[in-house]
Order: C-alpha cells, then sequence, then structure tokens
C-alpha cells in the first residue's frame, strides 16, 4: 500500500475551507489503528470531531505524515475480514431471532380443550385449505345457545337448516380454536370443544350474536365432510 501525498497546505488546514470532519476523515482512513487508539481518535467520525479540538487534528494530521504510521495493507484487510465477520455475525442473529420467534409462535400453548364424543374413522383427517363440513352447537359457559345449524331453541340464521356448514380450514375464515381443533379431527368425529377467549372472539366479544367480551365458549362439532 502506498504512501498518500499530504492533500492540504498548512494555509488550508487553518482555514474554513477544511473543517475538522476533512482532517479527521483523512486521518481516520489512512493511519495505523494504533496512531487512532493513541490519540483517541478511533471511532465515529461525528462524535470525535465534535468532541475535538482542531488545532488537536491538525497536530495528528502532520504527525501522521513526520510518523509514517500509515495503514498497512494487511491491516486494511483485517479490518474489512472485522467488518464482514460482524455483519454475517449480525445476519446470523437475525435469522436466528426470526426462527426463535416464529419456533415460540408455534410452540403456543392451545387455547381450547377437545373431548371426543363419537371417534371418526381414524384416518381422514383435514388438511389446511381443505374444505370442511360441520353440523354444530355454540354455547356460553351457562348453556345458552348462540348459534347452531342443527335446530333447536337458540339457533339462529342456520336453525334446522339440515345443511352442514361448509368453509376452508385453517385459513381464518372462522375463530382459531375451530381453525386448531378440526385440523386434529378425522372424518365422522364429534367434540366438545371448549376454546377460551383468545382462540375465540376476544375482548371484543360479539355483539350481534350475544357474545359478550372474554367469553369462553362451548361447542359440539360433528365432522361429516373433507373435500
Amino acid at each position: 500500500m502506498s504512501e498518500p501525498s499530504p492533500p492540504y497546505t498548512d494555509e488550508q488546514l487553518k482555514s474554513d475551507e477544511v473543517s475538522k470532519k476533512d482532517i479527521l476523515q483523512f486521518v481516520q482512513e489512512h493511519a495505523s489503528t494504533k496512531f487512532l487508539r493513541e490519540r483517541k481518535l478511533h471511532g465515529k467520525l461525528a462524535s470525535i470531531a465534535k468532541c475535538t479540538k482542531k488545532d488537536d487534528l491538525i497536530a495528528a494530521y502532520k504527525s501522521l505524515f513526520a510518523t509514517k504510521a500509515f495503514k498497512t495493507a494487511g491491516e486494511e484487510d483485517e479490518e474489512t475480514a472485522a467488518v464482514a465477520a460482524v455483519t454475517e455475525k449480525v445476519a446470523k442473529t437475525t435469522v436466528k431471532d426470526k426462527k426463535a420467534a416464529r419456533s415460540h409462535k408455534e410452540a403456543e400453548p392451545p387455547r381450547y380443550t377437545k373431548k371426543i364424543l363419537k371417534k371418526g374413522n381414524g384416518s381422514t383427517f383435514p388438511q389446511k385449505g381443505d374444505t370442511v363440513g360441520c353440523f354444530y352447537k355454540g354455547m356460553l359457559t351457562d348453556g345458552t345457545v348462540f348459534d347452531t345449524n342443527i335446530g333447536g331453541a337458540g339457533s339462529k340464521k342456520k336453525k334446522g337448516s339440515g345443511e352442514p356448514l361448509k368453509f376452508k380450514v385453517g385459513q381464518g375464515k372462522v375463530i382459531r380454536g375451530w381453525d386448531e381443533a378440526l385440523l386434529t379431527m378425522s372424518m365422522g368425529e364429534k367434540a366438545e370443544l371448549v376454546i377460551e377467549p383468545e382462540w375465540a372472539y376476544g375482548k371484543k366479544g360479539l355483539p350481534d350474536a350475544k357474545i359478550p367480551a372474554n367469553a369462553t365458549l362451548q361447542f359440539e362439532v360433528d365432522l361429516v365432510s373433507v373435500e
């Protein structure tokens, strides 16, 4: 690595033509790490320039040429490698953090319990994106029925329709408790689900269906088709 020539004259250094940042930037680019550390000039340019007098920077500039304490090619390579290593470490940490966050999400404990009332065929389980058909009855914890498609007191739009509710499972078309629980059921299975508010209608509830805020819901769900 060849030695640089002085870019500024004494007059220029003392004039407003050359700022403290100009001098410091040149010194940091060409001086050895040892030289910079001895003069406390190693670090962020803006911070050092702000707290260092111009006369001191001029003195360091002149000393650099007097002592020929220039950065060597090997040292430059080491600095490049160090920067690359830090960059790689940050990248790996970011990926690791993302994986950890994803794993944490996947490892979130279920917010529902399931009791099998009738066993299914044990072989046909829905996958995310499959269309499932269900008969169901939804109740509050006091036994009040707020919705059903199998008829009976308390049912609403689907009262006695005789038609299963069909939707793509695992796509957010229904509350999360249903999405998660149905993926564990096989064709023909009937189950009782108790779903906590976090995986039901949460803090807002569902006023139109008279479901209060933070309500735990109970369902009887019969999985009758998987397409």
